[in-house]
């Protein structure tokens, strides 16, 4: 008897991560080529098909392939598009799932990074039993997929769940997107760098982050430096604790969550990042919320989440 298996494919605007996946989790094949190779879109799709081909070839049982799930930036699952992502060569509306389709006789499901993020959670994660919960993906910037009642919520035309652009500033830092004030500016691992920089400004400590530049400091560093008592790192990562806590208790009046799981770069800060969001939602929860909300980190953050969590879209979207 044949395994089943799904083909997950996640775009980045770097790279696009493709792998082979049970129901179960286990990635059995995976690889990774440069989204930025191809502008003419055909052109990526034919490679995208060589290293699925590529990847079943390496393969030594017999299976049969449910359907192919992807996560991009700006997607649409109820199109099955890509639509004006800002991070990626091809503009305008694009028939992802269609063109694929048309190299690969299978089911496509396409959605944001996040959205299949909370799918993977709830399939291969620490939400399994859970039927409300949120997913906040912390990297370049930050993305949430939010299940209520154990459905993804994907909104009137599938772009919900945007909540990296929610304005907690009036005038405040750019967005990716250009919006002032958003979220994200403030809490992603870019985010968190650019407070970093913000403090070394406002405060006299000594600091070894004073010692890099912007494009040469990342995250590691400055959780290396909270370990070891700088107080700029740990200032920043008060002060962004601080401002996601304030907001996951906003956001738990929509849908009031059984959990909020953290996944991305910033999350593996561990508790630098954990101690002092846990402690501003607690605080800030209404009365009847407090002591009901939990917040912790996914289950997928040392597999390959970006890969499972689209091949999840397969299983979610075929399975009774």
């Amino acid at each position: 008897m044949s395994k089943k298996v799904a083909i997950g494919v996640d775009i980045g605007g770097t790279l696009t991560k493709v792998g082979i996946v049970d129901r179960e989790g286990n990635l059995f094949a995976h690889t990774d080529f440069s989204t930025t190779k191809h502008k003419e879109f055909g052109d990526y799709l034919d490679e995208l098909k060589s290293h699925i081909e590529e990847l079943k070839s390496k393969m030594d049982f017999d299976y049969e392939i449910t359907g192919i799930g992807v996560g991009a930036p700006n997607a649409n699952f109820f199109r099955g598009t890509i639509e004006h992502a800002a991070n990626l060569l091809w503009k305008g509306v694009v028939p992802f799932s269609q063109e694929l389709q048309k190299r690969y006789d299978l089911p496509v499901f396409i959605t944001n990074d996040a959205s299949a993020a909370a799918i993977g959670e709830m399939i291969y994660g620490e939400a399994v039993n859970m039927k409300d919960f949120m997913v906040i993906t912390l990297g370049t910037g930050l993305g949430s997929g939010i299940v209520a009642n154990g459905q993804l919520i994907y909104g009137h035309d599938s772009q919900a769940g945007e909540l990296g652009h929610v304005m907690i500033e009036k005038g405040g830092r750019l967005t990716g997107l250009g919006r002032r004030g958003g979220l994200e500016a403030y809490v992603s691992s870019t985010g968190l760098k650019r407070t970093v920089f913000f403090l070394l400004s406002d405060m006299m400590d000594d600091s070894v982050l004073r010692d890099y530049s912007y494009n040469d400091l990342h995250g590691e560093m400055i959780s290396k430096a909270a370990e070891e008592g700088d107080p700029i790192a740990q200032a920043a990562f008060e002060m962004t604790g601080r401002i996601l806590g304030e907001q996951l208790a906003n956001f738990t009046t929509f849908s009031h969550p059984e959990a909020y799981f953290l996944l991305g770069g910033l999350a593996k800060a561990g508790k630098w990042i954990f101690d002092p969001t846990r402690k501003h939602l607690e605080k800030n929860l209404l009365p009847f919320y407090q002591g009901k909300v939990k917040l912790l980190p996914s289950g997928m953050m040392d597999k390959n989440a970006a890969i499972l969590g689209a091949a999840a879209l397969v299983w979610n979207n075929t399975e009774s």
